[in-house]
């Protein structure tokens, strides 16, 4: 069984959000990352570039598919893992551990919509 972590939010999309202040820290579910394989590349936005609540902001590659990683907030894109440019078989060591993006978010009532770790483990049961 994949691993859900406590205190995080997910998405349906298997985005999980840290909440730091005003930043929501961004990366993909251990869930998500098993299902694709081996990680060989990961698209990011750029810093200062606009994120929205639901769509896609960049995608995942790996030897089986690409996949599309969508937002679960609004917001301006403050940093980027740059480790993930040359390393992004880290998604696949700890998907935790490590994040894809940092957003200052717009409207921090988007949240309520996010799953707990308890309603994300029921659906990726």
């Amino acid at each position: 069984m994949s691993k859900v972590i406590e205190g995080l939010l997910y998405s349906e999309s298997h985005e999980w959000v840290k909440v730091e202040g005003n930043i929501a820290v961004i990366g993909v579910s251990d869930f998500a990352q098993s299902e694709m394989g081996d990680i060989t590349y990961v698209d990011m936005p750029d810093v200062d570039d606009e994120v929205t609540k639901g769509e896609d902001f960049g995608a995942l590659e790996s030897v089986k598919a690409s996949s599309e990683l969508y937002s679960p907030v609004s917001g301006t894109v403050v940093e980027v893992n740059e480790e993930l440019e040359d390393a992004p078989e880290k998604v696949n060591e700890d998907a935790y551990e490590n994040w894809i993006i940092k957003v200052e978010m717009s409207d921090e009532s988007e949240l309520e919509g996010l799953m707990d770790a308890a309603a994300y483990a029921e659906i990726t049961k």
